[in-house]
Protein backbone atom coordinates (compact mmCIF):
# COMPACT_ATOMS: atom_id res chain seq x y z
CA UNK A 1 0.00 0.00 0.00
CA UNK A 2 1.37 3.49 -0.81
CA UNK A 3 2.31 5.60 1.61
CA UNK A 4 1.75 9.08 -0.41
CA UNK A 5 -0.47 11.02 1.20
CA UNK A 6 -4.59 11.64 1.12
CA UNK A 7 -4.76 15.06 0.87
CA UNK A 8 -2.01 15.94 -2.30
CA UNK A 9 -1.89 19.08 -4.06
CA UNK A 10 -3.07 18.93 -7.87
CA UNK A 11 0.45 19.56 -9.30
CA UNK A 12 1.29 15.68 -7.43
CA UNK A 13 -1.20 14.26 -8.92
CA UNK A 14 0.03 15.72 -12.16
CA UNK A 15 3.19 14.90 -11.92
CA UNK A 16 3.22 11.24 -10.54
CA UNK A 17 -0.69 9.89 -11.92
CA UNK A 18 -0.69 11.71 -15.59
CA UNK A 19 3.18 10.66 -16.76
CA UNK A 20 4.79 11.27 -20.04
CA UNK A 21 4.86 7.14 -19.53
CA UNK A 22 1.47 7.02 -19.87
CA UNK A 23 -0.35 10.07 -20.98
CA UNK A 24 2.51 9.77 -24.18
CA UNK A 25 1.76 6.47 -25.72
CA UNK A 26 0.30 6.32 -28.92
CA UNK A 27 -3.11 4.60 -27.74
CA UNK A 28 -3.09 6.11 -24.12
CA UNK A 29 -5.63 8.81 -24.25
CA UNK A 30 -8.91 10.03 -25.95
CA UNK A 31 -8.95 13.04 -27.66
CA UNK A 32 -11.48 14.18 -24.85
CA UNK A 33 -8.66 13.05 -22.24
CA UNK A 34 -6.38 15.23 -24.03
CA UNK A 35 -8.48 17.96 -24.61
CA UNK A 36 -10.05 18.82 -21.49
CA UNK A 37 -10.67 15.71 -19.04
CA UNK A 38 -7.17 15.59 -17.87
CA UNK A 39 -7.65 18.86 -16.52
CA UNK A 40 -10.42 18.12 -14.87
CA UNK A 41 -9.52 14.73 -13.48
CA UNK A 42 -7.04 15.84 -10.60
CA UNK A 43 -9.74 17.75 -8.94
CA UNK A 44 -11.97 14.90 -8.68
CA UNK A 45 -9.11 12.14 -8.01
CA UNK A 46 -8.30 14.43 -5.31
CA UNK A 47 -11.87 14.26 -3.84
CA UNK A 48 -11.99 10.65 -4.38
CA UNK A 49 -8.51 10.05 -3.02
CA UNK A 50 -9.88 11.41 0.60
CA UNK A 51 -12.66 8.44 0.09
CA UNK A 52 -12.32 4.63 1.05
CA UNK A 53 -13.12 4.10 -2.45
CA UNK A 54 -10.44 2.75 -4.62
CA UNK A 55 -9.44 2.67 -7.71
CA UNK A 56 -11.32 -0.76 -9.06
CA UNK A 57 -14.43 1.21 -6.95
CA UNK A 58 -14.13 3.97 -9.24
CA UNK A 59 -13.98 1.64 -12.50
CA UNK A 60 -17.16 -0.04 -11.59
CA UNK A 61 -18.66 3.38 -11.39
CA UNK A 62 -17.32 4.04 -14.76
CA UNK A 63 -19.08 0.47 -16.05
CA UNK A 64 -22.03 1.67 -14.34
CA UNK A 65 -22.37 5.33 -16.08
CA UNK A 66 -21.28 3.50 -19.35
CA UNK A 67 -23.96 1.17 -19.45
CA UNK A 68 -26.59 3.97 -18.06
CA UNK A 69 -26.17 6.08 -21.69
CA UNK A 70 -28.20 3.11 -23.03
CA UNK A 71 -31.16 3.61 -20.83
CA UNK A 72 -30.51 7.41 -20.82
CA UNK A 73 -31.15 6.85 -25.00
CA UNK A 74 -34.93 5.63 -23.84
CA UNK A 75 -35.68 8.81 -22.68
CA UNK A 76 -37.88 10.32 -25.40
CA UNK A 77 -36.84 13.77 -27.31
CA UNK A 78 -34.03 15.92 -26.53
CA UNK A 79 -33.48 15.12 -22.45
CA UNK A 80 -32.80 11.64 -23.45
CA UNK A 81 -29.78 12.61 -26.07
CA UNK A 82 -28.51 15.47 -24.23
CA UNK A 83 -27.94 13.42 -20.80
CA UNK A 84 -26.51 10.35 -23.19
CA UNK A 85 -23.93 13.10 -24.22
CA UNK A 86 -23.08 13.85 -20.32
CA UNK A 87 -22.97 10.44 -19.06
CA UNK A 88 -20.47 9.54 -22.29
CA UNK A 89 -18.14 12.24 -20.51
CA UNK A 90 -19.03 11.52 -16.98
CA UNK A 91 -17.69 7.75 -18.27
CA UNK A 92 -14.73 9.49 -19.64
CA UNK A 93 -13.64 11.00 -16.64
CA UNK A 94 -14.21 8.48 -14.21
CA UNK A 95 -11.83 6.34 -16.63
CA UNK A 96 -9.38 8.98 -16.10
CA UNK A 97 -9.65 8.88 -12.22
CA UNK A 98 -9.41 5.21 -12.11
CA UNK A 99 -6.39 4.95 -13.71
CA UNK A 100 -4.57 8.47 -11.39
CA UNK A 101 -6.28 6.50 -8.17
CA UNK A 102 -4.24 3.29 -8.88
CA UNK A 103 -0.82 4.83 -9.81
CA UNK A 104 -1.21 7.53 -7.34
CA UNK A 105 -2.16 4.57 -4.58
CA UNK A 106 0.24 1.83 -6.66
CA UNK A 107 -2.52 -0.25 -7.12
CA UNK A 108 -2.32 -1.00 -10.37
CA UNK A 109 -3.77 -4.64 -11.00
CA UNK A 110 -4.89 -6.84 -13.64
CA UNK A 111 -8.18 -6.45 -12.06
CA UNK A 112 -8.55 -2.96 -13.07
CA UNK A 113 -7.39 -3.43 -16.75
CA UNK A 114 -9.83 -6.85 -16.75
CA UNK A 115 -12.58 -4.60 -15.73
CA UNK A 116 -11.73 -1.46 -17.76
CA UNK A 117 -11.72 -3.42 -20.96
CA UNK A 118 -15.39 -4.78 -19.78
CA UNK A 119 -16.46 -1.40 -19.22
CA UNK A 120 -15.63 -0.03 -22.80
CA UNK A 121 -17.01 -3.74 -24.20
CA UNK A 122 -20.37 -3.22 -22.24
CA UNK A 123 -20.73 0.20 -23.30
CA UNK A 124 -19.70 0.63 -27.44
CA UNK A 125 -21.66 -2.80 -27.36
CA UNK A 126 -24.69 -1.77 -25.58
CA UNK A 127 -25.46 1.94 -27.43
CA UNK A 128 -26.39 0.54 -30.67
CA UNK A 129 -29.06 -1.81 -29.12
CA UNK A 130 -30.08 0.61 -27.20
CA UNK A 131 -30.38 2.91 -29.92
CA UNK A 132 -32.67 1.05 -31.94
CA UNK A 133 -34.72 -0.35 -28.69
CA UNK A 134 -35.61 3.84 -28.48
CA UNK A 135 -36.88 3.80 -32.53
CA UNK A 136 -38.57 0.11 -32.20
CA UNK A 137 -42.38 0.84 -31.69
CA UNK A 138 -44.35 -1.17 -29.29
CA UNK A 139 -45.42 -4.04 -29.50
CA UNK A 140 -42.54 -4.73 -31.93
CA UNK A 141 -43.95 -5.74 -35.45
CA UNK A 142 -40.34 -5.61 -37.46
CA UNK A 143 -37.18 -7.10 -35.78
CA UNK A 144 -34.97 -6.09 -38.63
CA UNK A 145 -33.34 -2.82 -37.15
CA UNK A 146 -32.91 -4.98 -33.79
CA UNK A 147 -31.52 -7.30 -35.70
CA UNK A 148 -29.34 -5.03 -37.20
CA UNK A 149 -28.22 -3.16 -33.79
CA UNK A 150 -27.39 -6.73 -32.34
CA UNK A 151 -24.92 -7.74 -35.69
CA UNK A 152 -23.19 -3.94 -35.27
CA UNK A 153 -22.78 -5.01 -31.95
CA UNK A 154 -21.15 -7.76 -32.11
CA UNK A 155 -18.37 -6.76 -34.71
CA UNK A 156 -18.11 -3.57 -32.33
CA UNK A 157 -16.93 -6.40 -29.66
CA UNK A 158 -15.22 -8.37 -32.78
CA UNK A 159 -12.80 -5.21 -33.69
CA UNK A 160 -12.09 -4.28 -30.04
CA UNK A 161 -11.37 -8.05 -29.37
CA UNK A 162 -8.87 -7.99 -32.01
CA UNK A 163 -6.30 -5.42 -30.09
CA UNK A 164 -6.70 -8.04 -26.56
CA UNK A 165 -6.10 -11.15 -29.04
CA UNK A 166 -2.78 -9.57 -29.87
CA UNK A 167 -1.46 -9.41 -26.51
CA UNK A 168 -3.23 -12.75 -25.81
CA UNK A 169 -1.32 -14.34 -28.65
CA UNK A 170 2.23 -12.93 -27.86
CA UNK A 171 2.00 -14.08 -24.24
CA UNK A 172 0.70 -17.66 -25.17
CA UNK A 173 3.92 -18.12 -27.87
CA UNK A 174 6.30 -16.87 -25.21
CA UNK A 175 7.03 -13.42 -26.91
CA UNK A 176 7.73 -10.13 -24.81
CA UNK A 177 4.99 -7.51 -24.13
CA UNK A 178 3.97 -5.07 -27.16
CA UNK A 179 5.64 -1.95 -27.35
CA UNK A 180 2.99 0.98 -27.28
CA UNK A 181 4.91 2.86 -29.94
CA UNK A 182 3.64 4.00 -33.14
CA UNK A 183 5.61 2.23 -35.48
CA UNK A 184 4.43 -0.91 -34.15
CA UNK A 185 1.44 -1.08 -36.03
CA UNK A 186 2.77 0.24 -39.00
CA UNK A 187 1.93 -2.03 -41.85
CA UNK A 188 5.27 -3.33 -43.89
CA UNK A 189 3.36 -3.32 -47.10
CA UNK A 190 3.34 -0.56 -49.23
CA UNK A 191 0.31 -0.83 -50.65
CA UNK A 192 -1.72 -1.40 -47.09
CA UNK A 193 0.09 1.68 -45.95
CA UNK A 194 -0.98 4.02 -49.03
CA UNK A 195 -4.99 2.68 -48.71
CA UNK A 196 -4.20 3.35 -44.70
CA UNK A 197 -3.20 6.29 -45.12
CA UNK A 198 -6.38 9.05 -46.01
CA UNK A 199 -7.77 7.13 -42.59
CA UNK A 200 -5.33 9.38 -40.44
CA UNK A 201 -6.69 12.49 -41.28
CA UNK A 202 -10.49 10.67 -41.46
CA UNK A 203 -10.02 8.24 -38.51
CA UNK A 204 -13.40 6.57 -39.29
CA UNK A 205 -12.33 4.09 -36.57
CA UNK A 206 -12.68 5.95 -33.98
CA UNK A 207 -16.77 6.32 -34.41
CA UNK A 208 -17.14 3.35 -32.58
CA UNK A 209 -15.91 4.43 -29.32
CA UNK A 210 -18.88 5.49 -26.88
CA UNK A 211 -18.08 8.98 -26.95
CA UNK A 212 -18.18 9.20 -31.01
CA UNK A 213 -21.40 6.94 -30.90
CA UNK A 214 -23.13 9.26 -28.63
CA UNK A 215 -22.36 12.74 -30.63
CA UNK A 216 -23.38 11.22 -33.80
CA UNK A 217 -26.84 9.97 -31.95
CA UNK A 218 -26.96 13.78 -30.82
CA UNK A 219 -25.76 15.21 -34.21
CA UNK A 220 -28.19 13.13 -36.18
CA UNK A 221 -31.26 12.94 -33.36
CA UNK A 222 -31.08 9.48 -32.89
CA UNK A 223 -31.58 8.37 -37.05
CA UNK A 224 -32.04 5.08 -38.03
CA UNK A 225 -29.75 4.93 -40.75
CA UNK A 226 -26.72 5.72 -37.88
CA UNK A 227 -27.59 1.63 -37.65
CA UNK A 228 -28.06 1.00 -41.12
CA UNK A 229 -24.90 2.84 -42.38
CA UNK A 230 -22.83 2.08 -39.24
CA UNK A 231 -23.31 -1.56 -39.72
CA UNK A 232 -22.00 -1.52 -43.31
CA UNK A 233 -19.06 0.84 -41.66
CA UNK A 234 -18.56 -0.93 -38.79
CA UNK A 235 -18.04 -4.65 -41.38
CA UNK A 236 -15.30 -2.24 -43.47
CA UNK A 237 -13.71 -1.32 -40.15
CA UNK A 238 -13.38 -4.53 -38.92
CA UNK A 239 -11.83 -6.12 -41.76
CA UNK A 240 -9.56 -3.17 -42.60
CA UNK A 241 -8.06 -3.32 -38.33
CA UNK A 242 -7.54 -7.35 -39.06
CA UNK A 243 -5.76 -6.66 -42.17
CA UNK A 244 -3.53 -4.23 -40.28
CA UNK A 245 -2.80 -5.80 -37.44
CA UNK A 246 -1.42 -9.21 -39.81
CA UNK A 247 0.52 -6.95 -42.21
CA UNK A 248 1.74 -5.41 -39.50
CA UNK A 249 4.86 -6.53 -36.82
CA UNK A 250 2.69 -6.45 -33.91
CA UNK A 251 2.41 -10.62 -34.45
CA UNK A 252 6.42 -11.07 -34.87
CA UNK A 253 8.93 -11.51 -32.39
Amino acid sequence: MSSRPTNPTIAQIRKVSQPVSVTGRSNAEHWVADLYLRRISPYLTRALLKTPITANGVTYLMIATGVSIGFALQINGGTGLLLALFLSQLQMLWDCCDGEIARWRQTQSPKGVFLDRLGHYLTESFIPIALAWRLTSTPITDYKLLFQSALLAIIIILNKAFNDAVHVSRAYAGLPKLADAKGVGEPQSKLIKLVRAPFRIFAVQRLFHSVEMVILIVIFQASQSLITYGLYLAIFVTVGHLISILSSRKLSA
